[in-house]
């Protein structure tokens, strides 16, 4: 039985927390190179190849532990050199097929990287075998 594709064809908004918006903006669209939309009282937005991604602007916020939103990409080692020339710190885990650019490769041979924003929002990149 296939199901109907309610929001298969529908965009996709992502969302997380910000208590700084400029130093939001200066990562998001400075380092990443997203692009800038709007800020508000409420978000700062992004353009994400056509997505939406909305740092909503808390006065706390406790990062969580895992990755809040992510990016699959053609080349993961051309995006993570990339981004590291852009001054952004990719975290090492110390998993034994983790290399020295902080890409683990998994099982499968799919690639994944992390990184940090400002605010210890945990992002990644990743190629995947699919």
């Amino acid at each position: 039985m296939s199901t109907p594709s309610i929001l298969g064809s529908s965009k996709l908004v992502a969302f997380a927390i910000t208590t700084n918006p400029v130093r939001t903006i200066e990562f998001y669209e400075g380092k990443l190179g997203l692009r800038f939309l709007s800020q508000d009282n409420f978000a700062v937005v992004f353009n994400c190849n056509g997505n939406m991604l909305r740092m909503a602007i808390a006065k706390e916020h406790t990062p969580p532990k895992y990755t809040v939103v992510g990016w699959q990409v053609s080349d993961i080692e051309t995006v993570v050199a990339a981004l590291v020339d852009a001054g952004v710190k990719m975290n090492h885990y110390g998993f034994p097929t983790q290399d020295a650019l902080g890409i683990w490769t998994t099982p499968d041979g799919s690639k994944v990287a992390w990184f940090h924003d400002p605010d210890g929002n945990v992002l990644s990149v990743s190629q995947h075998n699919l």
